[in-house]
């Protein structure tokens, strides 16, 4: 009997596993070629009415320089030419990573006297009565508004420029803070009690790690804020930085150069904020599934 027995065909799974995992796997590549697509015509229907608008001589040249013309500029201020190196004696990538290592540095610093400060104002009710109105008045300031001061008090080097950036992203992610930790749920905090947690482990253990998708909304809101900072930071003795290159082509009437920093500005944002995204996605991986 065994002799003629039929053996069970094993691999016959095989290939059909393999025959439905190519589908899934299209269905999910389809959404993000989409997305890529529309982003790719998007840009190319900007690009075309930008050139449109310049060949039928809206404005004049110098007012809006065409894609080439910033094309140009991106390779004048990246590249030594006719002894000249970039714009102001810096390239575009020293004149970014001015601006980027100061954005860090200020947000970074922001970031670590804003939660504590945050936690304070949510959790202390004395404290909040005090802390929360100083909060409120410092992020309804204009950076500009406090600049000359900080040059009076700091001089023209970089302390009054991160300064300047500590004190415009502070208050975004003392606020955020503040707003999360009280509106962490009451059964939390309850339960917590019952099984005989202290203040400190209630505050760490509990509303920290529930505020936190909230800290890190406000982390991106600051980070925000302290770029769109930066360029005030840098209009005083600002190069290298993207600010200072803007605010010297400025000076020169050099449109093209002005519209390569906006782009600049806008792109490495757009980078830091996906960055920041991912951060968030690693550290907060139960946010919007609770």
């Amino acid at each position: 009997m065994s002799a003629t027995a039929t053996p069970t065909p094993r691999t016959a799974t095989a290939p059909a596993s393999a025959a439905t995992g190519a589908p899934r796997t299209r269905r999910r590549a389809a959404p993000g070629l989409r997305r890529a697509g529309l982003r790719v015509l998007a840009l190319a229907v900007l690009l075309l009415a930008w050139q449109g608008a310049v060949w039928a001589e809206l404005w004049p040249r110098v007012l809006v320089p065409s894609p080439g013309d910033v094309w140009e500029a991106v390779l004048r201020t990246s590249t030594v030419h006719d002894g000249v190196r970039g714009q102001s004696g810096h390239l575009l990538t020293e004149h970014l990573g001015a601006s980027l290592r100061r954005i860090g540095i200020g947000t970074g610093y922001a970031v670590l006297a804003g939660v504590p400060l945050g936690l304070l104002i949510g959790t202390v009710r004395p404290l909040a009565v005090i802390l929360e109105p100083a909060v409120s008045f410092l992020r309804t300031l204009p950076p500009l508004a406090y600049l000359s001061l900080l040059v009076i008090w700091f001089g023209i080097d970089e302390s009054p420029k991160i300064w300047l950036l500590v004190i415009a992203a502070c208050p975004p992610v003392a606020a955020a803070t503040a707003a999360a930790v009280r509106t962490v749920p009451a059964q939390l905090l309850e339960a917590a009690r019952a099984l005989g947690a202290t203040p400190a482990n209630l505050l760490l253990a509990v509303r920290l790690p529930s505020a936190l998708p909230e800290i890190m909304t406000g982390v991106r809101i600051a980070t925000g804020i302290a770029y769109t900072s930066v360029v005030a930071a840098e209009t005083v003795n600002g190069v290298p930085g993207i600010g200072g290159m803007i605010r010297e082509a400025q000076r020169y009437n050099q449109t093209d150069v002005v519209v390569v920093g906006i782009l600049a500005i806008g792109l490495s944002g757009v980078l830091i904020d996906s960055a920041l995204r991912a951060l968030e996605r690693a550290a907060v991986p139960w946010r919007g599934r609770a």
